[in-house]
């Protein structure tokens, strides 16, 4: 599945023109997530070994939201090209968050001497085994502090990735091992 981002109206770009995003799913409880930004003077973060990091989107970070359609509890990963990563569960919007226990964490792969691509393999273990619904996010840093808020879908106000009217991506369900 290939999905488009888009800009938040209130925060516009100098540089980046697209953001995409492409999911592989197999039966392994496994997603293939590939994101490329189309653009120049993105701001990337310095590789670091990889771990569980919080505040990630303060700079260039890519993110993924998860839910099912019959809970209000949902799931939020950050990916940063730095190879770190963030994983939690809200029980509500905005309310509840706790680190999500990963029993396999995540691998984020990004190569500085290709365009602006980051490719996360991200297992799904710990997810329960529905139907899911989803937001593709990213926030972009450029130089001289410019960020953008991209994703598929943008409630009114200010950018906030949570809002469940932003879920609009139908993922098959998670299979369990």
């Amino acid at each position: 599945m290939k999905y488009h981002l888009k800009p938040h109206p209130a925060t516009s770009s100098n540089s980046v023109t697209s953001v995409e995003v492409e999911i592989t799913a197999n039966d392994l409880c496994e997603m293939m997530i590939d994101f490329r930004i189309d653009g120049n003077h993105v701001v990337v973060p310095d590789w670091q070994s990889s771990c569980r990091e919080s505040g990630l989107w303060n700079s260039t970070c890519f993110e993924l939201f998860l839910g099912t359609p019959d809970s209000d509890s949902y799931f939020e990963f950050n990916f940063s090209p730095s190879s770190r990563w963030a994983a939690y569960k809200f029980e509500g919007y905005r309310t509840g968050m706790r680190d999500q226990h990963m029993t396999v964490e995540p691998h984020v792969e990004f190569d500085p001497d290709r365009p602006l691509e980051l490719s996360v393999d991200l297992d799904l273990t710990d997810m329960p085994p529905a139907p899911l619904i989803g937001n593709l996010t990213a926030v972009i840093e450029e130089e001289g502090g410019t960020k953008s808020y991209w994703a598929l879908a943008h409630p009114d106000g200010p950018p906030d990735f949570h809002n469940r009217d932003c879920f609009v991506a139908h993922l098959p369900p998670v299979k369990t091992p």
